[in-house]
């Protein structure tokens, strides 16, 4: 008997525990939604005052657009309610042209800041910079503005001007700069040679839904390259699809990137594939605050692997996911739901990419050898006295426009940093 009682005092507190656990998780249950009805009831009650004190008249419509719009804008700096009118914007905006001032911007630390001007907008002619601060748009103020509201105002008709007051770190005042709106179309990827043809500058300034497509074409038009320099200074983000895909370009296996959320079924991996890589060439990618979201996957990426030395400076930090929640046919919410993972496993969100090596912009300071110079100048002098004797001109030589020569190089000291690291690595693999 006192073998069996035990088992009995066991089964009678596992029967108490339980029916102790079935009786909280039913007051759990009932708490939770007697909280959500008073909290239902709360909003209704602030609804109905607003409907019937506010000093305008606002229909329940208006009102409740006005709620969305607040909760949105209070979750993050990039959830939010579109209205109509900025769905339809959404949708021509991921076509790749649309109208406006081609400058992606974003919130940081409260306040309306440029990611990045897009290159060859008006934004960007105007000389707008990675970090301005926007303080007005026209005569609005942007301290209590949110994002889309910022955005919104900023697009408009070709044609017509519009003036925003500037902050810009290192400037004793703000100033105002005036631009002309006009369509934005928006070529993402550039290439040029440096110095010689063994040597791939590859610009990315945005990435739309061509990026991986463009590159493929111009690496299978360069087939003795030695190395590559990768710009993506400057460059807002785009599209995840691009991201991964122009990683998998250099990565042969691994993880590219991965998206963690609340909801399980939103967590994914993206992976690397071994077919169609360019796992030996030499990389190196160009940074700065300008470089956002997809541009700090890629970089990101490589980095992680150990793929490519990166150069510049620090990244924005934009890696959350946002997705667009139809609500009807014609709005929708833009809703955060998960953050982007490096392989290592580090976010981007505030943190951005650190570089290997950091390097601030400006033109290098070429020192010349004296001799070398009277020696040119010898020369310069020779050719010129023998032209005369030859009663022949000089012919200028036609300027390469898909090139990057010395002297341009020399006039953009990341750049010339990127280039020489390059040389490093193109040597030290021909030595293996």
């Amino acid at each position: 008997m006192k073998k069996i009682r035990p088992f009995f005092v066991g089964v009678a507190t596992a029967i108490a525990l339980s029916t102790v656990s079935t009786i909280y998780a039913k007051s759990s249950v009932d708490s939770n939604l007697t909280s959500k009805l008073q909290s239902i009831a709360k909003f209704t009650k602030v609804v109905n005052t607003v409907e019937r004190y506010y000093v305008d008249p606002l229909t329940i419509e208006q009102i409740i657009d006005k709620a969305i719009a607040g909760l949105m804008s209070n979750l993050d700096a990039h959830s939010a309610y579109l209205n109509k009118k900025q769905y339809k914007e959404l949708e021509i905006e991921t076509k790749g042209e649309f109208g406006g001032l081609g400058i992606t911007v974003g919130m940081r630390d409260g306040a309306l800041t440029v990611i990045a001007p897009l290159e060859g907008t008006p934004a960007d002619k105007a000389g707008l910079k990675a970090g301005d601060i926007i303080l007005k748009i026209n005569d609005k103020s942007t301290l209590d503005m949110t994002l889309d509201e910022a955005v919104n105002l900023m697009r408009g008709k070709p044609g017509t001007k519009i003036t925003l007051t500037i902050f810009r770190k290192g400037l004793a005042k703000p100033f105002k700069v005036t631009i002309t709106r006009a369509i934005i179309k928006v070529k993402s990827v550039y290439a040029k040679h440096i110095i010689d043809d063994d040597i791939l500058y590859l610009r990315i300034t945005n990435f739309d839904q061509k990026v991986v497509k463009d590159v493929k074409k111009i690496l299978g038009h360069n087939k003795n390259l030695k190395g590559i320099v990768i710009d993506l200074r400057n460059n807002p983000g785009g599209l995840l699809d691009q991201a991964v895909g122009l990683s998998d370009l250099f990565i042969d296996e691994g993880v590219i990137v991965s998206q963690k959320g609340r909801v399980k079924s939103e967590n994914r991996v993206y992976y690397a594939h071994k077919a169609g890589t360019y796992a030996d060439i030499p990389l190196v990618v160009l940074v700065n605050g300008g470089s956002a979201s997809a541009s700090e996957i890629v970089s990101g990426a490589l980095q992680d692997h150990h793929r490519a030395v990166i150069v510049g400076q620090k990244t924005f930090g934009k890696g959350s996911v946002q997705v667009i929640l139809p609500l009807t046919k014609e709005e929708a919410i833009k809703l955060t739901i998960a953050r982007y993972y490096l392989p290592s496993g580090r976010t981007i969100q505030a943190k951005g990419i650190t570089p290997d090596i950091v390097v601030y912009p400006g033109k290098v300071q070429k020192v010349e050898d004296e001799f070398a110079i009277k020696e040119a100048e010898l020369k310069a002098h020779l050719r010129s006295e023998l032209e005369k004797v030859e009663g022949k001109k000089a012919k200028k030589k036609k300027e390469n426009k898909d090139l990057i020569d010395e002297k341009k190089l020399y006039e953009d000291a990341q750049l010339k940093e990127g280039y020489d690291v390059l040389k490093a690595l193109i040597i030290a693999k021909e030595r293996k």
